[in-house]
């Protein structure tokens, strides 16, 4: 199967990363909204998000109405994350399309630390 390549994400803002295995998943600054709600509590809306895998489409009904949406997972440990709107039925959630929520309870914060090569010995 070979190894699988992975985004790595840097700057100066707060990179989300999955829970169990670390792996870079989206920017702070990709967040559009913190007001959304998954299976396990708050979640975010992100207009880009990496390193994830689809699962199959399907509608769901949500608490904004009826969506077409797929699961997405990490791409390394296969961990559940979040889903993506395919589509929205009702013209008011249009704006969801093409977009991610990734709950954060499965995020953890990665710290950056930023190493200046003058400051090696």
């Amino acid at each position: 199967m070979g190894l699988k390549y992975r985004v790595y994400l840097e700057g100066n803002c707060t990179v989300y990363g999955c829970i169990k295995c670390g792996t870079h998943l989206a920017m702070s600054e990709a967040i559009m909204s913190k007001q959304f709600q998954g299976q396990h509590g708050q979640a975010y809306l992100f207009d880009e998000v990496v390193n994830i895998s689809f699962g199959k489409a399907e509608d769901r009904e949500m608490s904004t109405g009826l969506h077409r949406v797929r699961d997405i997972h990490c791409i390394q440990c296969a961990s559940l994350l979040g889903w993506t709107y395919v589509k929205a039925y009702d013209n008011d959630n249009r704006y969801k399309e093409g977009k991610f929520i990734l709950e954060r309870k499965l995020l953890r914060d990665l710290a950056m630390a930023k190493v200046h090569p003058k400051s090696r010995k």
